[in-house]
């Protein structure tokens, strides 16, 4: 897991609850003698204790906390990467392209980034499907980006997200629509 998502989930649990809530997430998960830092790839597992220990403390499923996650995410990606955006883009717009920019960029910066594979087939001018393909398992991630999306574009009351498998598995198909 690249340590950006790492610090910024270190920003969300503190925004969201507290310092001290994040103190006890990295005692619970036996991490708390490592400082997470932008540039470095950790182990995935990482991610997972401190999502588990999370789910335990708050009693929200891990999928839950997942997609309230991908939507605090959107603004910090965003930003990462306006560079490569298009000014004209609106939701749909920029998940039908994300794999070939955003995806794109992270893998070449570091080997070891693996962002999920998506797969995005534009159904009509208002629709699409996105086949996400992760052995990490973290559909709810991507459900929560997609819904961060469409409030960053102020779409969120226009835009249905609907996931058509569970969040939890390792091919998740997510249906976006713009009514």
């Amino acid at each position: 897991m690249h340590g950006t998502i790492l610090t910024l989930l270190k920003r969300y649990v503190q925004t969201q609850y507290d310092h001290s809530t994040w103190v006890k997430l990295m005692e619970l998960s036996g991490l708390d003698k490592v400082e997470f830092d932008h540039k470095t790839v950790y182990p995935d597992e990482h991610i997972y204790a401190l999502v588990g220990h999370a789910a335990e403390m708050t009693g929200l499923s891990a999928g839950e906390l997942h997609e309230k996650f991908g939507e605090y995410l959107v603004p910090d990606l965003m930003y990462m990467y306006q560079r490569l955006l298009k000014p004209e883009w609106k939701t749909l717009d920029m998940l039908e392209h994300t794999e070939l920019t955003m995806h794109k960029q992270v893998r070449q910066e570091h080997s070891e980034n693996s962002p999920p594979v998506l797969d995005v087939s534009r159904l009509g001018p208002n629709e699409l499907m996105i086949d996400y393909v992760s052995p990490r398992r973290m559909g709810g991630l991507a459900v929560g980006i997609v819904r961060g999306l469409a409030t960053y574009y102020d779409e969120a009351d226009r835009i249905d997200v609907m996931p058509t498998t569970t969040e939890d598995g390792e091919r998740v198909r997510i249906h976006v629509r713009r009514r």
